[in-house]
C-alpha cells in the first residue's frame, strides 16, 4: 500500500492496493493494482482481513443481466479493521474490528424506525455498482472507474463502505470465522428465528443444504423442531447436514414419487415450515406444496440464477399457506448482528463447520471454481497481512 497524501496531512488520502477485478461477466478475476479514494463523509475505509465467497457473488458474476456494470470488484461477506474514517463518523475509530454489511441500517428512515422491517430506505441493497451517498465509485484502475458490488466490494485489500454498512464487533472474535455472519450464516439463522419464528415440536423441510440451508437447520434444531427434512441432490452433504440438525435426507434423484408427496407422507400432511434456499423460483411451488394446509409457511431465501418471476397455483394460498421472502434473515444489521457474534463466542451457534476451504487471496479464482462445482460450502479468502 502506498499513501499519496503528504505525511504532514493526517487526512486520509488515496491509497494503492491489490484487488480482484472482474472485467466481464463470467471472466476470471484479475489481481490488479487499484486506486482507492479516501472515505467521504459518513464513510470508513477498511483493511479487509478475511472475506468468504457467497453464492450470490457467483450468481451476479455469471449473470448477463447487468453486463454494463464492469469492471467490478465483487465480495460482500467480510471482516476487517478500520483504517480511516471520513468526516462526521463518530461510531468508528481506527483499529476497530468490523463486519461489512451488504444491506445497511440508517436508524432513522421509516423502515428502520418501524420495528417491522430491515429494508433500510437509505442504505438498502445497492444494485448499480456505486456508493449510496454520491452514486460514484471509490475504486479506479489507471483513472477508469471500477464498480462496486452491494456497496462493499471486499475482494480487495482495502475497501470503502458507508458507516451504516458496517458494524463494530468484539476484538476477540476470530475474523476468519465471523465473516460468515455478515451474510450466509446470519441469513439462515434469522430466517428460522425471526422470519418463520419456528415453534417447538414443529416439522421443517429445507430445500438446498448449502451454508444458508444448514444455518436454517441449526436454527430449527435450536428451536426444538421435531423433524427437519433436508432436500438436496448431493448425497455427500447428508453427514454434515445431520450434524446441523437434519433428521431426514431426501435426494430427488432417488425417488420416482414427487418430493411434495414424499414430504406429506412422512410428515402426516405436510411441513409446518418450508425453506427454499437454492435460488430457483421453480422450487417455490414445490416448497409451497410441501407445506401443510391451514398454516404452512414457505420462506424463500435464495437469489434466483435465471427466472426471477414466481408462479404458483392460487389454490395453494387459498387453503391457508403463506409465502414470504427473507433478506438477511430479517436481522436489523447494525442493531442485531453483534448479538450473533456474542452467541458464537459463547459457543451457542456453530459457524466453523460451515467453512470447508481456506485460500489465499491470489487463489480467488479457485474459490469461484469450487463454488460453481458445488464442492464447497464456504471458502474463506485470507487477505495478505
Amino acid at each position: 500500500m502506498s499513501l499519496t497524501d503528504s505525511v504532514q496531512n493526517k487526512q486520509p488520502g488515496v491509497i494503492t492496493c491489490k484487488a480482484a477485478v472482474a472485467w466481464g461477466p463470467g471472466e476470471p478475476m484479475v489481481i490488479e493494482e487499484v486506486e482507492l479514494s479516501p472515505p467521504q463523509p459518513m464513510e470508513i475505509r477498511v483493511k479487509v482481513v478475511c472475506t468468504s465467497l457467497c453464492r450470490s457473488d457467483v450468481t451476479a458474476w455469471l449473470s448477463q443481466a447487468q453486463a454494463s456494470i464492469y469492471p467490478r470488484i465483487f465480495g460482500h461477506e467480510a471482516s476487517g479493521i478500520v483504517e480511516s474514517v471520513g468526516q462526521g463518523v463518530t461510531e468508528f475509530v481506527e483499529g476497530d474490528h468490523v463486519l461489512t454489511l451488504f444491506t445497511g441500517e440508517c436508524m432513522s428512515c421509516r423502515h428502520c424506525t418501524s420495528g417491522k422491517s430491515n429494508i433500510c430506505q437509505v442504505l438498502g441493497l445497492e444494485r448499480k455498482g456505486v456508493m449510496h451517498s454520491d452514486q460514484k465509485t471509490r475504486f479506479s484502475v489507471k483513472g477508469k472507474p471500477v464498480y462496486h458490488y452491494c456497496a462493499v466490494s471486499s475482494f480487495s485489500e482495502y475497501t470503502v463502505v458507508h458507516s451504516g454498512c458496517a458494524v463494530k464487533v468484539s476484538p476477540i472474535a476470530p475474523l476468519d470465522k465471523i465473516c460468515l455472519l455478515s451474510c450466509g450464516a446470519a441469513a439462515g439463522l434469522g430466517a428460522a428465528w425471526k422470519v418463520a419464528n419456528i415453534s417447538e415440536g414443529s416439522k421443517v423441510v429445507i430445500f438446498g443444504l448449502g451454508t444458508v440451508g444448514l444455518s436454517v437447520a441449526q436454527g430449527a434444531k435450536m428451536r426444538g423442531a421435531s423433524q427437519i427434512i433436508g432436500v438436496d441432490m448431493m448425497q455427500e452433504k447428508y453427514e454434515k447436514a445431520k450434524a446441523f440438525g437434519v433428521t431426514d435426507f431426501l435426494n430427488p434423484n432417488d425417488t420416482d414419487e414427487p418430493i411434495p408427496q414424499v414430504i406429506k407422507r412422512i410428515t402426516d400432511g405436510g411441513a409446518d415450515y418450508s425453506f427454499e434456499c437454492i435460488g430457483d423460483t421453480g422450487m417455490i411451488t414445490t416448497a409451497l406444496q410441501s407445506c401443510c394446509d391451514g398454516w404452512g409457511l414457505t420462506v424463500t431465501l435464495g437469489v434466483p440464477k435465471l427466472k426471477p418471476e414466481v408462479t404458483a397455483h392460487y389454490g395453494l394460498l387459498l387453503t391457508g399457506r403463506t409465502l414470504t421472502g427473507s433478506l438477511f434473515g430479517g436481522w436489523k444489521p447494525k442493531s442485531e448482528i453483534p448479538s450473533l457474534v456474542e452467541m458464537y463466542l459463547r459457543k451457542e451457534i456453530e459457524i466453523d463447520d460451515l467453512i470447508t476451504h481456506n485460500l489465499p487471496f491470489e487463489d480467488i479464482n479457485t474459490a469461484f471454481d469450487l463454488m460453481k462445482k458445488g464442492t464447497c460450502l464456504r471458502c474463506v479468502i485470507h487477505m495478505p497481512k
